[in-house]
């Protein structure tokens, strides 16, 4: 609603792991003694090598792997079987590893097999396709298998399986392979000498995101968890200021790579600001570089907004407005506002956004740098002009379908700590329930739902007339509407304002069946999370949830999201808390015991020894509230 439905630009890849496997053995068509059951390779081609970039995989070749890799899928996750297996299908895979990673089929069973992989098999793999590596690298398919590979590398680099493989590796002079650090550099060393042609291609910039991301030792989680095969429409538009990256160690020369992969981007900044597919490389560089190497950040951000800067003038002022309207350079421009150090981001918007935020907020491209930079707010000194601006046009800017900026300018104020009661009443008169006072209780249906007051209740007043009084039988009467996943957001961050009283008051006079309908809501659950685990929040008000939720606990406990509502609950409640709900949850437990998840929850609080031993249930519940005592003492001191 207030997000924009980003199509990904990172599309599926996926990644796997390296195995070793003997050299030089002769291989008979028997299998070992207690491999009998192992695929066996199609007889005619199963070492003949593919021979150009138009070779073909068999469907003898194909089956064969399909069943490889579901034999290796139910073999035990270590032995020495499964070594074998893993080193036969991969030396398969090694005679033919272009045509395997060339077709659709074939390259997503290859990116699972490298996932068994040792060092030693992933790297002739990965050898046989170096030859071809321009071909590979822009096939729809293969580029997937070198991603795959390169993904491998956090659990391999630093492994005492590597550094097994390379006191082998010593004594075996006659070995001409590589080891993996030397394929990694060499890829690099490729990419390099035409760096331009790979960032343009669509499906070689993958491999160039990917292999910044592997020599600056971090990945995204976007990356870590992208599915095998396709990518789901969630994956797919996972933004990328939401990717909780994941550190590894690597060499040295790694990060010096990186450096001079730093330097193309400085070389050519303008087609990697204007030209879309280029730019996703220049983006997901930022993220690295912002952690590895913050000064070549700085550099390069200095870089793009020194450019974007001297362009043609805009009507309404700074040059750079034009780019925050611009699809391809308005992603660039968030991904730079994000890594930006304070000082910097200050002396930015006091040169580029000062005076223009609500042109920005109402327009339908623009108004997501906008919130990126609100998501960069860390000081008082930048959020207060920021504030004093949009306070006006709250209202504007949600009729307008942005609500996204004020989820974002109200986790700013989370955040910082500051204007947390002007945004509040500020909210509250942007959903017309801030006079009269009694309309104020209302507000958390509202928030929910985003929806104004008198379209949530179906009231039609006049533009002059005074507004009614909250009926509060009324509101009772009616159902809770459909929360969306904004509206959740907006919420979670108002519970965890320092004083967030008008939106207490609001949650605690919701009767039970809107609690519940609360609680069984995807996004309204996490609300209810943000009730119970916010500082903000006294013992008193939960126990006002408490009561009010009495009678719905089944319910509850019968419902997917409901019933993780009802553990939270159940882990932060008292003794006496506990019994009542156990007690109420007895009452029905065959009906509990039928459903998939109240079982889960019987299971989970010894509803059966609470029914039939309740003195051992209660020493069993002091003793566990005893450790949690405990151990909340220790994280405090």
């Amino acid at each position: 609603m207030g997000m924009r439905p980003r199509s990904r630009h990172e599309s599926r890849r996926q990644f796997t792991a390296g195995s070793k496997r003997g050299r030089g053995a002769k291989r008979s068509d028997r299998p070992p003694p207690g491999h009998e059951g192992q695929p066996r390779p199609p007889p005619e081609k199963r070492s003949k090598p593919a021979l150009d970039g138009h070779s073909h995989l068999s469907p003898e070749a194909l089956g064969y792997f399909r069943q490889a890799l579901s034999a290796l899928k139910e073999a035990p996750e270590t032995g020495e079987e499964r070594e074998l297996m893993v080193q036969n299908v991969l030396k398969e895979v090694e005679a033919q590893a272009l045509a395997v990673a060339t077709n659709r089929s074939g390259s997503e069973i290859l990116q699972e097999l490298l996932g068994f992989s040792p060092l030693k098999p992933l790297c002739r793999v990965w050898a046989a396709l170096r030859p071809n590596l321009r071909f590979v690298a822009c096939h729809r398919c293969g580029v997937h298998v070198l991603q795959s590979a390169l993904l491998q590398l956090p659990r391999l680099l630093g492994s005492p399986a590597l550094e097994e493989e390379e006191e082998e590796e010593e004594g075996e002079k006659d070995d001409p392979s590589e080891t993996l650090e030397e394929l990694v550099l060499g890829l690099a060393a490729e990419v390099c000498d035409d760096f331009l042609f790979y960032c343009g291609d669509t499906h070689g910039s993958f491999l160039v995101r990917t292999l910044l991301q592997v020599l600056g030792g971090t990945l995204l989680e976007s990356e870590r968890a992208r599915p095998r095969g396709s990518q789901s429409a969630e994956v797919q538009r996972a933004p990328a200021w939401e990717c909780k990256p994941s550190d590894f160690e690597v060499p040295e020369t790694f990060l010096n790579r990186l450096q001079d992969l730093s330097a193309f981007f400085l070389k050519d900044i303008a087609v990697f600001i204007t030209e879309k597919i280029s730019s996703f490389c220049l983006q997901v560089a930022l993220q690295i570089l912002h952690r590895k190497l913050p000064q070549f950040c700085a550099h390069l951000c200095s870089a793009v907004i020194g450019y974007l800067s001297t362009r043609n003038s805009s009507a309404d002022g700074s040059p750079l407005l034009l780019f925050l309207r611009d699809q391809t350079s308005s992603r660039l421009l968030e991904q730079v506002l994000l890594v930006l150090e304070p000082p910097r981001l200050q002396n930015l918007f006091e040169d580029h956004f000062k005076g223009q935020l609500q042109t920005l907020a109402a327009h339908p491209i623009a108004n997501y740098p906008l919130q990126r930079l609100l998501d960069a707010v860390t000081t008082p000194e930048l959020l207060s002009p920021i504030v004093e601006e949009l306070s006006p046009a709250l209202e504007a800017v949600l009729a307008q379908g942005h609500p996204g900026v004020v989820i974002a300018l109200v986790g700013a104020c989370r955040r910082v700590g500051a204007h947390q009661a002007q945004v509040l009443q500020l909210l509250l008169k942007a959903f017309h329930c801030a006079e009269p006072s009694s309309r104020q209780v209302a507000c958390v249906p509202l928030f929910a739902t985003l929806t104004a007051y008198e379209v949530y209740y179906g009231l039609v007043e006049e533009e002059e007339a005074v507004p009614a009084e909250h009926q509060v039988e009324m509101a009772a009467a009616r159902p809770l509407g459909e929360v969306t996943v904004l509206g959740s957001l907006l919420l979670q961050h108002l519970m965890h304002f320092s004083t967030p009283g008008p939106v207490l008051r609001s949650i605690g006079a919701l009767t039970g069946p809107q609690l519940l309908a609360l609680a069984q809501s995807p996004s309204g659950s996490h609300v209810l999370d943000a009730v119970l685990t916010s500082p903000s929040v006294t013992h008193k008000r939960r126990r006002h949830l408490l009561q009010t939720l009495k009678g719905q606990y089944v319910a509850l406990a019968c419902s997917c999201h409901g019933s993780r509502v009802l553990d939270a609950i159940w882990s932060g409640a008292a003794l006496g808390a506990r019994k009542e709900i156990a007690a109420e949850l007895g009452e029905r437990n065959q009906e509990l015991m039928r459903d998939p998840f109240g079982h889960h929850v019987a299971r989970n609080i010894a509803l059966t020894t609470f029914l039939k031993r309740r003195e051992a249930w209660e020493q069993q519940q002091g003793a566990v509230a005893k450790r949690r005592r405990i151990l909340t003492s220790i994280l405090e001191d």
